[in-house]
């Protein structure tokens, strides 16, 4: 899981928005993102991410135009499943 919080303004983050987005989608049919959004209050944005560990994550993490442009700081937040759905199973395990 990826937690980002903004370092800009709303502005700011607005001008990069359409190029994350399409970041979102690359990783979307790669499946590496299952979920995503914004915080509310908007400080940022969560990302639910499946890389095989960490260091995957760290490189998925490098081609977000937020993390190029320092519009966000991101925290990995590793966790293994351990209750869950059956829809979940099939798309995550």
């Amino acid at each position: 899981m990826f937690i980002l919080t903004y370092q800009k303004g709303i502005d700011e983050v607005e001008k990069y928005l359409e190029n994350h987005k399409q970041y979102l989608d690359k990783y979307y049919q790669a499946g590496k993102f299952i979920a995503s959004g914004r915080q509310n209050p908007r400080v940022g944005g969560v990302i639910l991410c499946h890389a095989s560990n960490r260091a995957e994550a760290e490189g998925i993490i490098t081609h977000d135009p937020f993390y190029i442009n320092h519009i966000a700081d991101y925290r990995i937040i590793e966790f293994e499943p351990t209750k869950y759905t059956e829809d979940f199973k099939k798309c995550c395990l």
